[in-house]
């Protein structure tokens, strides 16, 4: 978008304008320094006064709204513009009123040197994934009241046409698959909710069919999958402790989005100061741990260490002098004393440094005994005695741990909850009332009251070997660490995709395929795999949105992930999921997991990338009242 400006201006430097919605998309993307790599000067926010720069040109980045039109009128028209020139891109379509209200302006045309739709309204969040930003899906889209129904429609609408951007930015034209409402039929009412999956890919498909004649190269047959789900599908994943470094971080340090602040010594080792660091795809040590269990990431934290002092003479002798074995604490110690301290060995030593804190807490809340409670109730092999007995027995474990343990008990066993038979055992677990309201708002995202054999809210299971079993074994999948055995029902969902096997009385597809669509066989052989369709832009681009700067596949060679990314490109199609109202970080794990094994590139999409405090408080927020479609003129 800036480069192209560059073409027929003649100033060397711009000034950028955007909204403060338009600035979000911005950030996500980019950094200071590589706008102003591009030629831009100065960042403006479209809604502040602003000095006039007339010999400058203007690069405006907004949304096609009304408001957003008539500011960027006042600012050009008339016999003195604030800028020489203005380049506008809007992010979205922008309606023909709109457009011809611009047009009725003689003083503005010759003024305009760009006019553009850039579809851009999605924010990546790593290279495999991207939100939507509505924070708010859940209390708009699930909640029940009447008052909510214009929010609900305007939330629709905005998270449908942003999903869409991501189609038009990466050149793709999806097959639209999506999960169907479960109640439709005639012994029972559909609700507003039960009906969101189906709307959005409604909304999504609508945009699509426009993009095939409003943006050159835009595919005409279909060069992708995209499969919509809402937050029912999975209750458990935004609530059970996911033990892998990435989501242990979220879940237990008080971070702000990717910000940790730690206490580092000062220069002149006086006091000790906080610096704040963003754990992102530019740090080494982060990308390769992320997605490790933590007990796997302190081994090998203390490993790098060990690899470091055994290649330092200095060390050795600090070493030689302590006498012993020593600790990663120690270890730390040792190499931030040396005088070659590096960048590559800060990084080491603040990962060193939150491993411990983690662990810690770990030991301190008991998370391996409610973690353990936690995947044996999904998998069947704890019920309501093990958990009463768990409330009474174990009085270190916090509150808030107890509610998670009592909304995956209540996912589980809705029925449960009709009876007093909830209300008792949430006073055991000595919950608050503002508690309970996030067991009771469960319900909202149940999209079946009739309980199925499955003894959950959605997909079906064999239950016949454990009682209440929400998810079945994967033995195929043996890890060496404790509590790996939960797994989101996303990945089953991606598989059966990946090999067309979704359910098709739980799925529908809002295209039939074209002829020259394939889907690659179940087959392990290589060469008799069809050929599927070829995006209209280069494989190589990948999930590039999200990717640092020097680096050819965005993974530094230290990754395990850096062999995975440069092959699945060269496979099948992409996979992209949709989850409205919050994905979690073990679904985005999930999507790098199953990138590698399918060898197709699967990209994870949601309205909020949510951590299981944020789930809960959202989950609070959501209203109680009934809604059905018969009370509303559709």
């Amino acid at each position: 978008m800036l480069r192209s400006t560059r073409k027929d201006s003649k100033s060397a430097w711009k000034v950028l304008i955007m909204d403060k919605f338009t600035v979000k998309i911005m950030s996500y993307s980019c950094k200071m320094a590589d706008i102003t790599e591009e030629g831009v000067s100065l960042v403006e926010d479209l809604y502040k006064r602003r000095q006039p720069l007339p010999s400058l040109d203007a690069i405006y980045f907004i949304q096609p709204t009304k408001e957003n039109v008539v500011m960027f009128l006042s600012d050009m028209s008339g016999r003195s513009p604030l800028y020489k020139k203005a380049y506008v891109f809007f992010s979205s379509p922008i309606q023909k009123d709109l457009v011809a209200q611009i047009k009725r302006d003689s003083s503005i045309l010759p003024r305009i040197g760009a006019l553009s739709e850039m579809n851009l309204e999605y924010f990546p969040i790593d290279s495999q994934g991207f939100i939507t930003d509505h924070e708010r899906a859940l209390e708009e889209l699930f909640c029940e009241s009447a008052e909510g129904f214009n929010k609900y429609n305007a939330c629709l609408n905005a998270m449908a046409t942003r999903i869409s951007t991501v189609f038009a930015s990466m050149r793709e034209f999806p097959r639209v698959h999506y999960r169907i409402a479960k109640t439709i039929d005639a012994s029972t009412m559909t609700t507003l909710r039960d009906m969101v999956p189906t709307k959005i890919a409604a909304g999504v498909w609508n945009y699509l069919s426009k993009y095939k004649t409003s943006i050159p190269e835009f595919p005409q047959t279909e060069t992708c999958e995209l499969l919509i789900v809402d937050r029912s599908v999975d209750q458990i994943a935004p609530i059970i402790h996911e033990w892998t470094y990435d989501a242990m971080c979220h879940d237990l340090l008080c971070m702000d989005g990717n910000k940790y602040v730690h206490e580092v010594s000062s220069k002149n080792g006086s006091a000790s100061e906080k610096k704040e660091v963003l754990l992102e795809d530019h740090d080494p040590v982060w990308l390769e741990l992320r997605h490790s269990h933590i007990a796997d990431a302190s081994e090998r934290l203390h490993d790098k260490m060990t690899h470091f002092v055994s290649k330092n003479k200095a060390a050795q002798l600090q070493q030689a002098r302590a006498g012993g074995e020593l600790s990663t604490r120690d270890l730390q110690k040792m190499v931030q004393a040396l005088p070659q301290y590096t960048d590559q060995i800060d990084k080491l030593s603040l990962h060193v440094e939150i491993a411990g804190k983690l662990n810690v807490i770990i030991r301190e809340q008991c998370l391996r005994d409610v973690g353990q409670l936690e995947q044996d109730l999904v998998f069947g092999d704890a019920g309501t005695k093990e958990l009463i007995n768990f409330f009474r027995t174990q009085l270190g474990v916090s509150r808030e741990n107890k509610l998670r343990l009592l909304m995956i008990y209540a996912a589980i066993n809705p029925e449960k909850f009709e009876s007093d038979k909830g209300t008792k055992m949430m006073q055991l677990a000595g919950l608050s009332a503002d508690d309970m309201i996030a067991v009771t708002n469960m319900r909202c995202l149940c999209t079946d009251t009739k309980k199925s054999s499955g003894g959950g809210f959605t997909l079906k299971f064999d239950v016949q070997k454990k009682k209440h079993a929400h998810r079945k074994e994967r033995t195929t999948e043996q890890s060496a660490w404790a509590l790996s055995r939960f797994y989101p029902v996303l990945e089953e969902l991606i598989e059966q995709l990946s090999k067309g096997e979704l359910p098709k009385d739980e799925y529908n597809c809002m295209n039939d395929p074209s002829p020259s669509f394939h889907v690659v066989p179940t087959t392990t052989s290589t060469s008799a795999r069809t050929s599927p369709a070829h995006s209209m832009r280069s494989r190589r681009t990948g999930g590039s949105w999200a990717r640092p700067r020097g680096s050819d596949d965005g993974y530094s060679s230290d990754s395990v992930l850096k062999h995975a990314s440069s092959d699945f490109q060269k496979h099948g199609q992409r996979i992209f999921v949709f989850v409205i109202g919050g994905a979690t970080r073990s679904e985005l794990r999930a999507a790098h997991k199953l990138s590698s094994k399918l060898k197709r590139e699967v990209i994870l999409g949601s309205s909020s990338l949510d951590d299981p405090l944020q789930f809960i408080t959202k989950l609070k927020m959501m209203s109680a009242e009934e809604l059905t479609l018969d009370d509303l003129h559709i």
